[in-house]
């Protein structure tokens, strides 16, 4: 599928974040950061908050149990979304980072014990860093490093060489943030339980642009967040095995979670309710699950064919300015990230805004990975169903005027 063919299919009128504060056209290129939102997000956001709010597995009455059937039907439709066995894997959480914290505390916290081994990446986010050292040093664990391959790739050769039976948790970014290499998750996979080890994956950038199937992929977690996929901020998806989610105590306390309460004993539900204490995110729930709809009725190889011609024409046009450096490999999914010689990446970010052109400039959460690229940051375009061959002249036209500013 060219560029031009996905065009004619005029997705950004859907958007009415694109238009600047004066009605014209702004270069959003900060997708991997957040996505704007469909008016159908929009609509049935708005919807749900008004003519179609109430509480869910609460109420008697009518609208409650019409909530409750949309709230429910959700978790089926995320299932089917990312291939899961049975909805009873799929547990809402705020956005992957609590995802990744709940495996960290319910899992990790209860299973490894002093001596026993971590192994991460070097290109991850710290959102699938810290919640391990966390537990790593409350349980006496230790974290060992992939490295990666010449071109931004998580090297899973040097990981089946790394990795030993004292290694129970692998971590890693099916999609990097900042490089947009895209890992075999199904060969990560068989590395992992080559050992015993269970493998984690953060899948926030992969969602928005791949199809995923966890079944396939072989892995035993994988938590992504909606705002990245088109949908509301403040609400995702944390998918586990069922017998890991069934052997896992509960994260937080409250309502919902329970079977019976006295001050005796509690008892708990089974997962999912589980894992979901209080009142949940009702209505980021609904704008995840019209998110889903929308990026279906596009098709998830469409939107991937697309991002992936829009990063080749950027890439080809940043690689003949002799100035600019870009780092990753050709086959990114949707994010290029880049460097202006001699210009700071927070500079380039505001000449370019000047331009009405918006990027990502700074470290991208992922400071290992600016470390091991031997840079402080990096500016960062990324992709989305909306973007077109116009984003990427406007990119390339501002970092010209940077290089002419800076001489």
């Amino acid at each position: 599928m060219t560029v031009r063919a996905f065009d004619r299919l005029d997705l950004r009128h859907d958007f009415p974040g694109l238009l600047d504060g004066n009605g014209g056209d702004w270069h959003y290129l900060d997708s991997a950061a957040t996505a704007q939102k469909p008016r159908a997000v929009i609509d049935a956001i708005a919807r749900a908050y008004g003519v179609e709010y109430a509480t869910v597995h609460r109420g008697v009455y009518e609208r409650s149990a019409n909530m409750t059937l949309a709230y429910e039907a959700a978790r089926r439709k995320v299932a089917n979304f990312i291939g899961a066995a049975s909805d009873s894997e799929i547990v809402y959480v705020r956005g992957a980072t609590e995802g990744i914290n709940l495996v960290a505390t319910c899992w990790a916290g209860e299973q490894l014990e002093a001596g026993d081994r971590i192994l991460l990446s070097m290109l991850e986010h710290h959102s699938n860093i810290v919640p391990w050292q966390m537990v790593a040093e409350k349980v006496g664990a230790e974290i060992d490093v992939v490295p990666l391959t010449a071109d931004g790739k998580i090297d899973l050769d040097a990981m089946a060489a790394i990795i030993t039976p004292g290694h129970k948790m692998v971590a890693l970014a099916h999609v990097s943030n900042v490089l947009g290499s895209v890992l075999d998750v199904r060969r990560a996979a068989d590395i992992a339980h080559s050992v015993g080890a269970k493998l984690l994956i953060d899948g926030c950038q992969a969602v928005p642009r791949l199809a995923v199937d966890v079944q396939a992929l072989n892995c035993d977690f994988y938590a992504f967040s909606a705002h990245k996929l088109y949908g509301p901020t403040g609400i995702g998806v944390l998918w586990a095995r069922k017998q890991l989610l069934d052997a896992m105590p509960p994260y937080q306390g409250g309502g919902s979670m329970i079977d019976k309460v006295t001050f005796e004993k509690t008892t708990y539900a089974p997962a999912p309710t589980r894992f979901e204490a209080g009142t949940p995110h009702i209505v980021g729930v609904v704008g995840l699950s019209a998110a889903i709809d929308y990026v279906q009725a596009i098709g998830l190889d469409a939107i991937h064919a697309h991002e992936c011609a829009l990063v080749g024409k950027a890439r080809t046009a940043l690689e003949k300015l002799n100035s600019v450096r870009v780092f990753g490999p050709e086959d990114s999914a949707g994010i290029l990230s880049f460097e202006v010689e001699g210009v700071h990446p927070h500079d380039v970010g505001t000449i370019l805004d000047e331009t009405g052109v918006a990027i990502r400039a700074g470290h991208h959460c992922a400071q290992p990975l600016m470390r091991h690229l031997g840079v402080e940051a990096t500016a960062r375009a990324s992709f989305g169903v909306y973007s077109d061959e116009s984003d990427v002249d406007a990119l390339v036209k501002g970092i010209e005027r940077v290089r002419k500013i800076f001489g």
